[in-house]
């Protein structure tokens, strides 16, 4: 199963992870002055926002040492959304829509504040 399905707007349930965590992992992916902003975990699977583009990592196979990166920038974001957890409902979400891709939805657990992720794609998108 790929990690974005672009078809459907895949569903995440993400918690907030450590980026010293994660940074290892996407490092040889980022340019140069590139930022680790805020970084997302499922049970294998993750997020990491930077300060130019998401990073969505699906972990393959037993081992989990097969790994399949999707790489969006928010130049292509060309609308997105954003629903705060609330008193019955603990769960944020944010969705984003990529031109000539389709809806990538991510749901948020816990008590994850997603605005500043809101106000780091609004100043790149618009």
């Amino acid at each position: 199963m790929e990690v974005i399905d672009f078809a459907n707007g895949s569903l995440f349930k993400l918690s907030a992870a450590n980026p010293k965590d994660l940074a290892p992992a996407v490092a040889p992916l980022l340019i140069e002055h590139e930022r680790i902003v805020a970084c997302f975990k499922s049970v294998r699977d993750f997020v990491v926002f930077t300060d130019k583009r998401l990073i969505a990592c699906n972990v393959q196979g037993m081992t989990g040492r097969k790994r399949d990166y999707s790489s969006l920038p928010y130049r292509k974001v060309q609308a997105f959304s954003v629903e705060t957890a609330g008193h019955f409902d603990m769960d944020a979400e944010l969705e984003l829509y990529f031109s000539g891709l389709g809806k990538v939805r991510f749901e948020f657990k816990g008590a994850v504040d997603i605005r500043p992720l809101a106000q780091l794609i609004a100043h790149y998108a618009l």
